[in-house]
Parts: structure tokens; C-alpha cells; sequence
């Protein structure tokens, strides 16, 4: 099958394209590079074709599905940084919602009936019912949240006026890295817990900030569902091997179990043997005390089950990337 793959250099991107074409697809990444790393994306396809442009150009989308004889999309392109969000809203709707419509445009002229989309539970805001389930009613509570929820509308309506297959994977907190070492996170700024953590048992920051230990929780702290980043993957490959034209999958991806901010850094010193000390801060407007999937229906509808999401798992891996690739992907590359 040749698939297209948008965002194929940034994080889970990456990792999606590596599982791919290990399940025998010829992947075509599509990447405007404004987040992504072409290391990342040449480790994951052994080189393969990478096509620079954006989700604007609607162009040159149709003319690379036509050359590339594509026959289905895999969708990660996207802002994701709910602050930035919340700074420039408009931003986020361009470039998430705009691109995405410049996306579904390009396939409807192009006859393709078969889309799947990293999605969010961003969505869901800060529901008051945990585990979090798909019948969860859409709130959300920042720019980020809405954006995606606006694109998951727009498939909608092009699912009922066109016929557009669809899958929209609604992720909890990806985390994690590949077995080998060779792909893994890589953000500037970096904003999540488990990357800063690391960062500070390599001597690169001083100290974590933990913001908050008052919640109404165990031990204090946020608790959060922080699922594999090649579990990740995986449900994008079974969503793509499911999909029919006019179908639409709409499910939560996370692994049905709630950590602590101060679980994760407890197991990041035992497995990185550092001593990572923290700070308390301020709590976060807007960070919900918890934060966990009702996985369910993805376990159910995708026949998809989280094989590498234990917590010794992901902080391993991700502590094997970071040793590594202090620095991240080489620009040379």
C-alpha cells in the first residue's frame, strides 16, 4: 500500500512511518520541517521519499498523491502546545484546522477514501467522570483542544457528503522511544514531563518544577495516562488496515492506567541512578487533577492492546534515546 504520511519527521510521525514500512508499505512523508527532524524520518524509512511543503499547498498535496499513486493518508501535522495555543489561537486554527481542510480537499479530488488522524483527548477539557470514555461530551478548554475537535467536525462532514473513511485516535500523553535507540523526542521548547525529567538526571537542566502537590490525588501531584509512543503506532497501523471508505473510528489511545507526577520522576531515579531533585511551583490554571482512558473501545473495535506502555518500559526506552542523543537529532543528518 503506498500511504502518505503528513508530519512524518516529528515524534510519533516518525515512529508510525517506521512501523509501516516494516508492515511492507511504501511510505511517502509529507513535512514542512517548522517541528520535524529529516534524521527522524530518514532512521524511520532507511531514506525514504520526503516531500517539503505545506498543508496550505493544497497543490502540491493533490500533485504528490497523483504522482505518488497514494492510497491512503496518515495525518499528524499539527501545532500541539496548549500554552502557545492559548497565545496565538489563530495560529493553531490555520495551521491545524485550515491545513486539515486543505488535506480533506486534496484527497476529495483526488478520489482517496481513507484517512487516519492523530487526534486528541484534548477534546474531552477536564471531564468529571474517570476513566475518560468516547461517550465523554467534546468541552474543550483551550485553543489546542478546539482546533482538534473543529478538524474531527470537518471529517464528519465529509464522511456523510463524500463518502471519506475515517479513523480520529484520540491520544493520551505519548512518551517513549524506540527500542534501539534510533528515534525518539525531540522538542525545542520541550514541555513534557518525561523528556525534562531526563534532561535533568543528564546535568541539563537543574531541577524539575512540579506544579502543584495539593490535587485532591494520592500522593499530591497530577495524575496522568502516558501510553508508548509505538503503541501509539501501532493503533495508527491497525486503524489503516480497518478503514473503509464512508467508516468513521473515533477512540481514546491510552493505557488505561494513571501515574503521578511524582511516580514518574520516583522511577526515573531508580532507572537513570540520578537523583533529579524537585521544586515545588504554583499550580497550572487549567491542569485537571486526573487524567486517565477508558480504552475500551480501541481495545474492542481496532483489536489494539498496549504492548510497551508499562512505566518501566517507556522511561527506559526514553532514558536510552536521551543518553544517546543529548542534543537531540544531528542537524547534519
Amino acid at each position: 500500500m503506498n500511504v502518505l504520511v503528513t508530519g512524518a519527521a516529528g515524534y510519533i510521525g516518525s515512529h508510525t512511518c517506521r512501523l509501516l514500512v516494516q508492515s511492507g508499505c511504501r511510505v511517502i512523508g509529507y513535512d514542512n520541517l517548522s517541528q520535524g527532524h529529516c534524521a527522524a524520518f530518514e532512521r524511520a524509512t532507511n531514506g525514504g521519499r520526503l516531500v517539503v511543503g505545506d498543508l496550505a499547498d493544497t497543490d502540491l498535496l493533490q500533485r504528490t498523491l497523483t504522482a505518488e499513486a497514494v492510497e491512503a493518508v496518515v495525518h499528524f501535522a499539527a501545532l500541539a502546545l496548549v500554552g502557545e495555543s492559548i497565545e496565538y489561537p489563530q495560529r493553531y486554527h490555520q495551521n491545524n484546522v485550515e491545513g486539515s481542510a486543505s488535506l480533506i480537499q486534496a484527497l476529495h479530488h483526488c478520489g482517496i477514501k481513507r484517512l487516519v488522524v492523530s487526534s486528541t483527548t484534548a477534546i474531552y477539557g477536564a471531564p468529571e467522570i474517570i476513566p475518560i470514555s468516547e461517550e465523554t461530551p467534546p468541552a474543550p478548554i483551550n485553543p489546542y483542544g478546539q482546533s482538534k475537535w473543529d478538524v474531527e467536525c470537518l471529517l464528519q462532514e465529509a464522511c456523510q457528503r463524500d463518502g471519506l473513511g475515517f479513523a480520529a485516535l484520540r491520544y493520551f500523553n505519548a512518551a517513549g522511544a524506540a527500542s534501539d535507540g534510533l528515534l525518539g523526542e525531540d522538542h525545542s521548547p520541550e514541555t513534557h514531563l518525561i523528556p525534562i525529567v531526563l534532561q535533568v538526571a543528564l546535568g541539563q537542566r537543574d531541577r524539575i518544577q512540579i506544579f502543584g502537590d495539593d490535587y485532591p490525588t494520592p500522593d499530591g501531584t497530577c495524575v496522568r495516562d502516558y501510553v508508548h509512543v509505538n503503541d501509539l503506532a501501532d493503533a495508527h497501523l491497525k486503524a489503516l488496515n480497518l478503514l473503509q471508505p464512508g467508516q468513521k473510528i473515533q477512540v481514546n489511545l491510552g493505557s488505561g492506567t494513571g501515574t503521578s507526577v511524582l511516580e514518574i520522576v520516583e522511577h526515573a531515579r531508580r532507572v537513570t541512578g540520578h537523583e533529579i531533585p524537585c521544586a515545588v511551583a504554583s499550580r497550572r490554571p487549567g491542569d485537571p487533577p486526573c487524567l486517565i482512558a477508558d480504552n475500551a473501545l480501541a481495545r474492542s473495535m481496532l483489536k489494539w492492546k498496549p504492548q510497551h506502555s508499562s512505566l518501566d518500559s517507556i522511561l527506559t526506552s526514553a532514558w536510552r534515546w536521551h543518553q544517546r542523543h543529548p542534543q537531540g537529532y544531528p542537524s547534519s543528518e
